[in-house]
């Protein structure tokens, strides 16, 4: 099952490090956080990724271009084409698949979806959506499970930080209304980390303004179509400069609870 990650946005919030880099690769602990959320979905079993780029996607394709290289001891014979022996690998991401797809510089979130669904096999009746800006220590198989039992088109995990987030109106686990960026918020909110069948791509069009929290997502709640996989455990998105100090925090201090992989 493929994992698309939302790349491509601007990054505004957080101009202090986006002028020069797209926000996914803004670094905690060394580690782009793009990385983060990409250990966390492979130590549940999902590592086959689709980045789907926009703004200063190029950064992101010579991270991993050069990601071997980088995380290896080598020797370079200058002179020679392809003259680079790699000594073995320091990194443990074996078996990652990665794949980079440009899908407009000015997308909204919905066209991305759609546009990079090309890169969807024949044998992708499910994928996974998530943003490329936030972590967490969802159970993502337990998600998958819930998703799979439920029957619906979707499933978006549900969470409890701060407003501002979609809010998520729910009878039971099925999700009657979804409200995008509430002003005033109670209960759940959209913390990402979605699960969709195929189907759910007939909601979705390659038109730059499309965006997946608005229509698309309304419509299969009202038609019930929406379930909400409940977290109660760690979430944080990285969308201030204070969030990201306070990413940077746990990871220095070693209390970083998203970082599953290394439990």
């Amino acid at each position: 099952m493929k994992v698309l990650i939302l790349c491509g946005g601007y990054g505004t919030r957080l101009r202090e490090h986006t002028e020069t880099l797209p926000k996914p690769m803004v670094a905690i602990g060394g580690r782009p956080i793009l990385w983060h959320i990409m250990k966390g979905y492979a130590h549940h079993g999902f590592s086959e990724f689709v980045l789907c780029l926009g703004y200063l996607g190029d950064k992101i394709k010579e991270y991993f271009l050069n990601y071997e290289a980088m995380n290896s001891d080598f020797t370079v014979e200058l002179g020679k084409k392809d003259a680079i022996e790699l000594h073995g690998a320091t990194h443990q991401e074996d078996g990652w698949k990665v794949t980079l797809a440009e899908t407009g510089q000015d997308a909204m979130t919905g066209a991305r979806v759609k546009r990079a669904s090309r890169y969807l096999g024949a044998d992708d009746a499910t994928f996974c959506v998530t943003y490329g800006d936030g972590v967490a220590d969802v159970d993502l198989r337990a998600a998958y499970a819930f998703h799979r039992a439920h029957g619906g088109l979707a499933t978006v995990t549900g969470v409890r930080p701060p407003s501002r987030f979609g809010e998520l109106q729910l009878d039971g686990t099925r999700v009657t209304s979804f409200s995008e960026k509430p002003q005033v918020s109670e209960g759940l909110i959209n913390g990402g980390f979605f699960f969709f069948e195929r189907g759910f791509l007939d909601y979705v069009s390659e038109d730059a303004s499309c965006v997946l929290e608005r229509e698309p997502l309304e419509r299969v709640a009202r038609e019930g179509q929406l379930h909400v996989y409940e977290h109660t455990g760690f979430w944080q998105c990285m969308d201030t400069y204070r969030e990201w100090q306070g990413l940077e925090r746990r990871w220095r201090d070693g209390s970083a609870p998203w970082a599953v992989w290394k439990a």
